[in-house]
Protein backbone atom coordinates (compact mmCIF):
# COMPACT_ATOMS: atom_id res chain seq x y z
CA UNK A 1 0.00 0.00 0.00
CA UNK A 2 1.38 3.44 -0.87
CA UNK A 3 -0.01 6.68 1.22
CA UNK A 4 0.49 10.39 0.95
CA UNK A 5 -0.85 13.07 3.21
CA UNK A 6 -1.49 16.43 1.21
CA UNK A 7 -0.23 19.60 2.51
CA UNK A 8 0.17 23.38 1.34
CA UNK A 9 3.98 22.49 0.55
CA UNK A 10 5.43 22.15 -3.22
CA UNK A 11 6.70 18.46 -2.15
CA UNK A 12 4.75 15.31 -2.13
CA UNK A 13 5.79 12.51 0.19
CA UNK A 14 4.65 8.74 -0.72
CA UNK A 15 5.67 6.07 1.21
CA UNK A 16 5.40 2.28 1.39
CA UNK A 17 5.29 -0.27 4.27
CA UNK A 18 9.21 -0.20 3.59
CA UNK A 19 10.25 3.16 1.40
CA UNK A 20 9.61 6.56 0.92
CA UNK A 21 9.47 8.85 -2.42
CA UNK A 22 9.48 12.00 -2.76
CA UNK A 23 8.68 14.40 -5.42
CA UNK A 24 7.40 18.13 -5.95
CA UNK A 25 5.03 20.12 -8.30
CA UNK A 26 7.85 23.01 -8.51
CA UNK A 27 10.59 21.72 -10.14
CA UNK A 28 13.15 20.83 -6.74
CA UNK A 29 12.66 17.18 -7.49
CA UNK A 30 10.90 15.51 -10.02
CA UNK A 31 7.48 15.22 -10.24
CA UNK A 32 4.91 12.58 -10.84
CA UNK A 33 5.13 12.00 -14.10
CA UNK A 34 8.79 11.90 -14.56
CA UNK A 35 9.35 9.80 -11.47
CA UNK A 36 7.13 7.44 -14.00
CA UNK A 37 9.31 7.83 -17.26
CA UNK A 38 12.34 7.26 -14.75
CA UNK A 39 10.60 3.82 -13.63
CA UNK A 40 11.11 2.85 -16.85
CA UNK A 41 14.36 3.73 -17.46
CA UNK A 42 15.51 2.28 -13.72
CA UNK A 43 13.26 -1.37 -14.92
CA UNK A 44 15.54 -1.35 -17.99
CA UNK A 45 18.30 -1.65 -15.83
CA UNK A 46 17.20 -3.72 -13.32
CA UNK A 47 16.09 -6.21 -16.80
CA UNK A 48 19.48 -5.52 -18.00
CA UNK A 49 20.84 -6.46 -14.67
CA UNK A 50 18.73 -9.85 -14.46
CA UNK A 51 20.05 -10.74 -17.84
CA UNK A 52 23.91 -10.41 -17.26
CA UNK A 53 23.32 -12.61 -14.10
CA UNK A 54 21.77 -14.63 -16.27
CA UNK A 55 24.17 -15.33 -18.69
CA UNK A 56 27.08 -15.12 -16.34
CA UNK A 57 28.76 -11.93 -16.89
CA UNK A 58 28.76 -8.55 -15.50
CA UNK A 59 26.37 -5.87 -16.00
CA UNK A 60 29.12 -3.11 -15.26
CA UNK A 61 29.27 -0.38 -18.30
CA UNK A 62 26.10 -0.80 -19.73
CA UNK A 63 24.57 2.54 -20.34
CA UNK A 64 20.91 2.83 -21.03
CA UNK A 65 19.45 6.15 -22.54
CA UNK A 66 15.42 6.73 -22.18
CA UNK A 67 13.52 9.53 -23.88
CA UNK A 68 9.46 10.16 -23.87
CA UNK A 69 7.76 11.42 -26.93
CA UNK A 70 5.13 12.97 -26.31
CA UNK A 71 2.03 11.66 -28.45
CA UNK A 72 -0.89 14.14 -30.43
CA UNK A 73 -2.08 15.31 -26.79
CA UNK A 74 0.95 16.83 -26.08
CA UNK A 75 3.68 16.56 -22.95
CA UNK A 76 0.62 14.70 -20.85
CA UNK A 77 0.81 11.76 -23.52
CA UNK A 78 2.90 9.19 -24.46
CA UNK A 79 3.05 8.15 -28.11
CA UNK A 80 6.74 6.23 -27.67
CA UNK A 81 9.43 5.82 -25.36
CA UNK A 82 12.40 5.03 -26.75
CA UNK A 83 15.53 3.19 -24.91
CA UNK A 84 19.01 3.08 -26.25
CA UNK A 85 21.79 0.78 -25.09
CA UNK A 86 25.64 0.92 -25.40
CA UNK A 87 27.35 -1.70 -24.31
CA UNK A 88 30.98 -2.07 -23.51
CA UNK A 89 32.88 -3.49 -26.15
CA UNK A 90 33.76 -7.15 -24.82
CA UNK A 91 29.93 -8.01 -25.18
CA UNK A 92 29.60 -10.53 -28.17
CA UNK A 93 26.68 -9.78 -30.40
CA UNK A 94 24.42 -12.82 -28.39
CA UNK A 95 24.74 -11.73 -25.29
CA UNK A 96 23.71 -8.18 -26.36
CA UNK A 97 20.90 -9.52 -27.87
CA UNK A 98 19.42 -11.09 -24.99
CA UNK A 99 19.97 -8.17 -22.99
CA UNK A 100 18.04 -6.59 -25.49
CA UNK A 101 15.34 -8.65 -25.20
CA UNK A 102 15.22 -8.69 -21.80
CA UNK A 103 15.28 -5.28 -21.59
CA UNK A 104 12.15 -4.96 -24.25
CA UNK A 105 10.05 -7.30 -21.29
CA UNK A 106 10.72 -5.56 -18.38
CA UNK A 107 7.74 -5.02 -16.03
CA UNK A 108 6.85 -1.64 -15.79
CA UNK A 109 6.89 -1.47 -19.57
CA UNK A 110 4.53 -4.39 -19.47
CA UNK A 111 2.10 -2.99 -17.19
CA UNK A 112 1.92 0.15 -19.28
CA UNK A 113 1.23 -1.90 -22.30
CA UNK A 114 -1.56 -4.01 -21.10
CA UNK A 115 -2.83 -0.94 -19.10
CA UNK A 116 -6.12 -0.98 -20.60
CA UNK A 117 -7.41 -3.44 -18.94
CA UNK A 118 -6.36 -1.41 -15.39
CA UNK A 119 -9.43 -0.74 -13.19
CA UNK A 120 -8.33 2.64 -11.58
CA UNK A 121 -10.88 3.64 -8.81
CA UNK A 122 -11.19 6.74 -6.43
CA UNK A 123 -13.06 6.63 -3.55
CA UNK A 124 -14.17 9.15 -0.54
CA UNK A 125 -13.65 6.49 2.61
Amino acid sequence: MYKTVVDNTPLIKVSSAKHEANYSVNGSLMNPLEAFYASLAACAAVYAKKACKELGIQAGGIEIDCKPFSGPGGPLSLARFRSEVRFPAEFTAEQKAKILDSIAHCAVKEIVIDGANIDFQVAEV
